[in-house]
């Protein structure tokens, strides 16, 4: 037996087992402050799954003439009430929020039947999952210890193991030495905050050592000199026992602590590829959010398709038009230009503006929009006396 086949059947008979829910909410090892604790992360989070779970999920048809929207039961299901208790906003926003933070990259959607028919699509806790490698390329999901098909299921992955690449890692890896750099920055900017030894006056006294010994002798002095008897009257000390010197203290800028956050804030916005005013740094860009929405969100619908869908012309995909920034003038004039082309009829146009139908339902073309070789029969053309 070559070295080559004593590998590839130790390979095959190697079982690990991988428990991400067991340890979610840790960074490395104890002491360190949970992943969930990070507001910065926390945020990039939210921020993903508030959007996925807004956005409409649309059974679409592969058809000849152009995909179109189909409605029956599934798709309401899937886009309405993929659970009995809660609704499709709620359901995908548990399902990324697990993926991205709670599950270390792995979100488990179990779907229950009854009859052939889909009932329900229960997400399941992080807690409750840990995954089971058989060789490199086939796994088992344990569900509450209970071995099952990962055919059966929805899995979804985010950031693949280097290794197996079935399972996802999430970021926590990445974030590590980031994070770390955030939190003692917090720490210094609280300790620093905090710190007692930040007097703004110094005030140097001309007296006996034995008057500032103890605290009764110095708050003496302080009672004596340095009240005023009335609030907002000036201090009156005599000039030559006392000379008060203002010091200016060093401030978060000068340990350029605020620099370091800022970097940091944006290394996390950008593992997870959301914009940096997301976690606080920057300013709002148009361009930076679509092109976040076009990309980041749009990857979700792909296992669902895979494990829900049988007919080969259907497939999920998620209506992203409405989390785009678009104003209504862009709107508008977009829909004008492609309604003079029979694109687009009156009423499609007032929808996206916010008006009511009208009963514009014809499409209609401009009389010079016409092809290329009917050019010549344009009446315009026709010299007077030809026919």
């Amino acid at each position: 037996m070559s070295i080559f086949d004593r590998f590839r059947k130790k390979t095959q008979k190697r079982s690990v087992v991988f428990a991400p829910g067991s340890f979610f909410d840790e960074i490395c090892t104890s002491g360190y402050t949970p992943l969930t604790r990070i507001p910065e992360v926390v945020a990039c989070a939210r921020k993903i799954a508030e959007l996925i779970g807004s956005a409409t999920i649309h059974l679409m048809n592969n058809a000849e003439d152009g995909d179109e929207r189909i409605v029956n039961e599934l798709s309401r299901l899937i886009d309405i009430e993929p659970m009995p208790t809660m609704t499709r906003p709620t359901w995908m926003e548990g399902i990324v929020m697990t993926m991205l933070l709670y599950g270390k990259g792995n979100a488990i959607v179990q779907p229950h039947t009854y009859g052939g028919y889909f009932q329900s699509l229960e997400p399941i806790a992080a807690e409750r999952v840990s995954f089971q490698a058989d060789g490199y390329r086939n796994y088992r999901v344990m569900i509450d210890g209970v071995p099952k098909n990962p055919a059966n299921l929805l899995h979804f992955v985010y950031n693949p193991d280097r290794t197996y690449l079935w399972k996802g890692q999430g970021v926590t890896v990445a974030l590590k030495d980031v994070l770390d750099n955030l939190v003692q920055a917090r720490a210094t900017e609280k300790a620093f905050m905090s710190s007692e030894y930040k007097p703004s006056v110094i005030i140097r006294v001309d007296s006996m050592i034995d008057e500032f010994s103890t605290p009764e002798g110095r708050k003496a002095i302080i009672d004596d000199y340095m009240k005023p008897a009335k609030k907002g009257e000036p201090w009156l000390v005599p000039a030559e026992q006392f000379d008060i010197q203002q010091v200016k203290p060093l401030t978060l800028a000068d340990l350029a602590i605020n620099d370091s956050v800022a970097i940091n804030k944006r290394m996390i916005a950008a593992l997870f590829g959301v914009p940096a005013w997301v976690v606080g740094v920057g300013e709002y860009k148009r361009d930076e959010w679509n092109t976040f929405i076009q990309t980041r969100i749009m990857s979700i619908a792909a296992e669902m398709t895979k494990k829900l869908i049988l007919n080969p012309k259907w497939y999920l995909t998620f209506n992203v038009w409405s989390l785009m920034d678009y104003d209504l003038k862009t709107i508008s004039d977009v829909l004008l230009a492609g309604s003079d082309r029979g694109f687009v009829n009156g009423d499609t146009w007032r929808d996206r503006v916010h008006l009511n139908p009208a009963g514009l339902k014809e499409y209609r073309v401009l009389e010079n929009f016409i092809p290329t070789d009917m050019v010549g029969l344009q009446k315009k053309l026709i010299q007077p006396g030809e026919e």
